[in-house]
């Protein structure tokens, strides 16, 4: 039985192209800057986005801390959704190691209310931390993929703006926001000042991102990344992988979203399982089983078990997430085995 991963679009591996672009890169030492398939890369991605200058990281992760460690200073404030990657998913990164004290402010699936942001943010106080920042995401990943629409991103940067701070979007998929928006990603830049994009996800690298900014920001940035251990050497190894995604991965995300939506309407209705097809405008798909009857352990073990391996979302949401490697077909047979769970739990109940 062949085991199908729609778990994540983290879950790709290299396309023979991609390998090929690995193998016969030309390297240097990008430490002391001299690899120059990074500075390609950095060139690449910074004009993708829209920014000054860009700089390669190992990971997302990386990619947001840096970015707050060079936009504060311990003790200042950082304004985000409590349902933010940043927030749920970095180990409290911005404050144990940023050292920056988080001010929530939920979203509505997704969506920040630009009068509840400004009400979030304090006069200067004695008695308070400095408001120095606002994150952003996008796609939404905790709302189901959501796309923050361009008017009311800029809306909440124009917020920002108003009191003083700056803003960082963690864009780890924003080509994805950007395909299912119909605009490009560099529109989603004009009025922030740095941005984290991951290779990993949609753009099916094995690992590393971006961050992009302006030049003196990148240099804070580089300062970070070395702090905490990221120095590279032969990176182009790295890079190699990421000029091939921007120049072939970007233009068929379209494909992800499409199949992610023919998956949902197939999912939603089945006995037990529900979609709420609105949060569907990107590629995952969340998938509520609480009429199911099963735990979403009880869930996830049976689809593995099916040869289906989706992620959680407790206490009542499995996550399903297209990518690359899935075609019609895959979403057909996601689609049959998933059936099959739920007759056998017809069957035992």
């Amino acid at each position: 039985m062949e085991i199908i991963n729609i778990r994540s679009d983290t879950q790709t591996l290299p396309s023979a192209g991609m390998l090929d672009a690995i193998l016969h890169a030309q390297l240097g030492d990008d430490t002391y800057g001299e690899d120059p398939t990074v500075k390609e890369f950095e060139k690449l991605a910074a004009e993708m986005v829209g920014m000054e200058a860009a700089l390669l990281v190992l990971s997302g992760n990386m990619g947001n801390l840096t970015a707050l460690m060079a936009h504060g200073n311990p003790g200042d404030e950082v304004i985000l959704d409590p349902d933010s990657h940043i927030f749920y998913y970095e180990v409290g990164g911005l404050a144990n190691i940023a050292g920056l004290m988080p001010m929530p402010v939920p979203s509505h699936q997704g969506m920040i209310d630009p009068e509840e942001l400004a009400g979030k943010i304090r006069k200067p106080n004695l008695h308070y931390p400095e408001c120095r920042l606002l994150c952003l995401e996008n796609t939404h990943n905790r709302s189901g993929g959501r796309v923050v629409p361009l008017q009311l991103h800029n809306e909440l940067c124009q917020v920002a703006r108003e009191h003083g701070l700056a803003v960082h979007l963690d864009g780890a998929r924003i080509f994805n926001a950007a395909a299912a928006a119909g605009v490009r990603a560099s529109d989603f830049t004009e009025n922030v000042d740095s941005i984290q994009v991951c290779l990993t996800k949609g753009l099916g690298c094995p690992l590393g991102s971006f961050v992009a900014g302006s030049k003196e920001f990148i240099g804070k940035v580089d300062r970070a990344r070395k702090r905490l251990g990221g120095g590279m050497r032969q990176a182009g190894v790295i890079a190699a992988a990421g000029i091939y995604a921007l120049q072939n991965n970007v233009e068929r995300l379209r494909e992800d979203h499409q199949r992610a939506r023919r998956l949902a309407e197939m999912i939603n209705g089945l006995p037990g399982l529900s979609v709420d097809m609105e949060t569907v405008e990107s590629n995952m798909v969340y998938i509520d089983h609480s009429e199911s009857g099963m735990s979403t352990s009880e869930l996830t073990s049976r689809l593995k078990e099916s040869g289906v391996i989706v992620s959680t979302r407790p206490p009542h949401h499995i996550r399903m997430c297209t990518n690359l490697h899935h075609d019609d077909g895959t979403i057909e047979e996601v689609v049959d085995r998933v059936k099959k769970v739920l007759c056998k739990e017809e069957v035992l109940a």
